[in-house]
């Protein structure tokens, strides 16, 4: 393989072509403050290819550059690596960088430590999921390809067998996603690479067979190439023209699937740019009047597009001396959009081209549903799934009645296709109709399927919808729809129960809902107003007695009342409770997990009465709870099989080795959920901090016992905050 060292001496002048785009003061000052920060950082330390470290972050911001991505991409690109390969901080980029530079960083360190353990193509799909699961912002996905480019350009460096695990690696799990994200120049490039990779004998041979023909297909090229410009010259159709070989990994596919390099006759191609759409088809006409096209390899792209947002209408003709050549004509925008995909959204959000800004906003949409979808209860791992399924897997485009295109993934239903459309369409479906047919709302939409949503006046939908539509879109809008729904029944049913505790003690309602004694009410329990107070009596959170209780007790202080009654008592074990906890002395009392021990059901635990949010539960011997007069008895109500609960693990694995992906397999067999993960580094080890949801103690232990047996794990121990 060629190397390519970078001359220390071109560093600056590769710096002076990034900063060249950006006009405003703002944007190049935080890309002079992130390339001064990595320079500092990484100063003195060489690549193993010999180059000086900062070549690498310079590269990758240069790659995003010509991808069009924004100034806060380019800032995180430059100082991507100062964390894991210098003493830099998170809470240094925080502070220097601001958030959105700092949270792309943090992801970024984060996926960085995964890799492919082996070569099965289950592994792959998986390390797929997860990455793109971590990735809290699209853009931490240009960066992460951007990376591995660059390593891949300069990989001559590593061992041969390292150089395959890592091509491997780049083939299974990165090159699907650049093709999902529609960036063709970086998927192209990373094909050739990894090929050369992976099979450098059938590489090179395919290289010696197309340059041992190179001149005379350079001179057919440059033949086929005049005479299509004296074709559209002469019909006025103002365009640019290129001619290529195909590229060595396209032949190779088309060897792969059983033909030899001698039957492949549509090596040579041809791209045709012109400026509308209309002078696309008017192009492709003018060359089928000259040259017979090939049957069957017509394909219109621009009316039905790729799933990865791919546009343009692809022939193949019998040209010159009858050599088949593979012509494509596009506009410009649809050539800036098959090179760079997603990453071109920010420069045509600035051109203000509305028809492809349309089309990047349906596809960023879909990214923000899936990220806004794991802000929820979800752990990583669901989430993971969630990417996979609407963002990796096999799309299908459906219509509108007006033939508005809207693209799915595959499996979606007309609740997704309406949510798509609006979320007040989606909200107001009653029926469906496809292809003129009446369908059940749960049919299976399928490619180029026409569909035409039936509405109501009014709002309705239904739970029952969450258990078969498929986008994270359609799934957010009908628990965002019922959780306002709730939200007005709860505070409903609390302003009933409050009403109803007032009569039951003859007290006036106006004498108990004063001014002061709402302010004084909201300062006990940390609510906001009136209605907050009448949604935690309605969701339970607390009771009517307790709020009066903080009105007219106040001058006995609450919890000393409450401990004269708790204090002495015992739990009865044949008492039914409704909620988790069994609470000595009374059930008229707000019940709490306490956050810093965290305990799930099974620990021995301990109450502890707290002033304007009731009961906490620790565990025995929580250190945030030793030998205070207000501990009480309490017990699990094992009567209630439906709890679940957050707990924190800390697992040091040896510094180095990378063991998240097998830990989230080990919790997904044992079906405990990770919530969140954060690392911290040291001199020997690396302790991943998990935060994890079970249903209880013997769940957990088999998860704990379970990440113990891993080879490169040291310790597994619950943790307290």
């Amino acid at each position: 393989m060629n190397q390519q060292h970078v001359d220390p001496i071109t560093y600056d002048q590769l710096y002076k072509k990034l900063v060249k785009v950006f006009k405003s003061q703002d944007e190049l000052d935080l890309i002079n403050k992130a390339y001064e920060f990595a320079k500092e950082k990484h100063k003195g330390k060489k690549r193993l290819n010999g180059d000086d470290y900062i070549s690498h972050p310079l590269e990758v911001a240069n790659i995003l550059l010509d991808l069009n991505c924004d100034y806060i991409t380019i800032a995180a690109a430059l100082i991507h690596e100062t964390v894991n390969h210098s003493d830099a901080t998170f809470e240094e980029i925080e502070e220097k960088f601001g958030e959105a530079v700092y949270r792309i960083v943090y992801s970024i360190s984060k996926i960085n430590r995964l890799e492919l353990k082996d070569n099965q193509d289950s592994s792959a799909a998986y390390l797929r999921k997860v990455l793109v699961g971590l990735s809290e912002d699209v853009r931490v996905l240009f960066i992460k390809l951007a990376d591995r480019l660059h390593n891949m350009r300069t990989i001559y460096a590593l061992p041969p067998e390292e150089r395959k695990a890592k091509a491997i690696e780049t083939t299974n799990v990165l090159i699907p996603i650049a093709h999902r994200l529609g960036i063709n120049s970086v998927k192209s490039e990373l094909e050739d690479i990894c090929l050369r990779c992976t099979k450098p004998d059938v590489y090179n041979d395919i290289l010696e067979k197309l340059e041992g023909s190179r001149e005379e297909l350079n001179e057919l090229l440059n033949e086929m190439k005049d005479s299509i410009s004296e074709i559209l010259t002469q019909n006025g159709i103002n365009f640019k023209i290129k001619g290529r070989v195909k590229s060595v990994h396209s032949l190779y596919n088309k060897m792969d699937n059983g033909k030899r390099f001698e039957d492949i006759y549509d090596i040579l191609a041809l791209r045709v740019f012109v400026d509308t759409e209309q002078d696309c088809y008017l192009t492709i006409g003018l060359i089928h009047s000259k040259y017979r096209p090939m049957p069957n390899r017509f394909k219109d792209y621009i009316a039905m597009p790729k799933e990865n947002m791919y546009q343009s209408l692809h022939t193949t003709v019998f040209g010159i001396d009858g050599h088949l050549f593979e012509i494509q004509v596009r506009t410009w925008e649809m050539d800036e959009i098959a090179e760079k995909g997603i990453a071109s959204h920010w420069s045509y959000k600035e051109k203000g081209s509305a028809k492809i800004q349309g089309m990047m906003e349906q596809k960023l949409e879909m990214f923000r549903n899936v990220i806004e979808a794991n802000q929820g209860t979800e752990s990583d791992l669901e989430f993971a799934n969630n990417m996979s399924s609407e963002l990796l897997n096999e799309m299908i485009y459906c219509f509108t009645p007006k033939g508005d295109v809207m693209e799915l993934p595959k499996g979606a239903t007309p609740i997704d296709f309406a949510y798509r459309i609006h979320s007040g369409v989606g909200d107001r479906t009653i029926g469906a109709i496809v292809n003129d047919q009446i369908v059940p709302l749960d049919y299976e939409l399928h490619d180029g399927d026409i569909i035409k949503i039936n509405t109501s006046k009014e709002p309705n939908p239904k739970k029952a919808w969450l258990n078969f539509v498929k986008t994270s879109q359609a799934k957010n809008k009908i628990k965002s729809y019922f959780s306002k729904q709730d939200r007005i029944n709860y505070i409903n049913i609390g302003k009933e129960m409050l009403e109803k505790e007032v009569r039951r003690r003859k007290l006036s309602f106006g004498d108990v809902l004063t001014d002061e004694n709402i302010k004084k009410i909201c300062n006990d329990t940390h609510l906001e107003d009136l209605e907050d107070i009448y949604l935690s009596i309605g969701s339970l959170r607390f009771t009517a007695g307790y709020i009066i209780s903080l009105i007219f007790e106040d001058k006995k202080n609450v919890v000393d009342v409450y401990l004269g009654k708790a204090i002495g008592s015992h739990v009865n074990p044949n008492r039914a409770m409704k909620g988790d906890v069994i609470v000595a002395g009374t059930d008229d009392i707000l019940v709490t997990i306490a956050k810093c021990c965290r305990p799930v059901k099974g620990d021995d635990i301990v109450g502890f009465v707290t002033k304007g949010n009731g009961v906490q539960i620790h565990k025995k011997g929580c250190p945030n709870v030793q030998d205070s007069e207000r501990l009480i008895d309490v017990e699990w109500n094992y009567d209630n099989k439906d709890g679940s609960y957050l707990t924190d693990i800390k697992v040091k694995v040896i510094r180095g080795k990378n063991n998240l992906l097998e830990i989230i397999t080990k919790a997904s067999q044992a079906e405990v959920f990770i919530e969140s993960v954060n690392t911290y580094e040291d001199d020997d080890f690396t302790t991943l901090a998990l935060t994890v949801k079970t249903r209880d103690i013997t769940q957990l232990n088999n998860f704990i016992n379970d990440v113990k047996s891993l080879s490169d794990v040291k310790s597994v121990e619950r943790r307290i905050n």
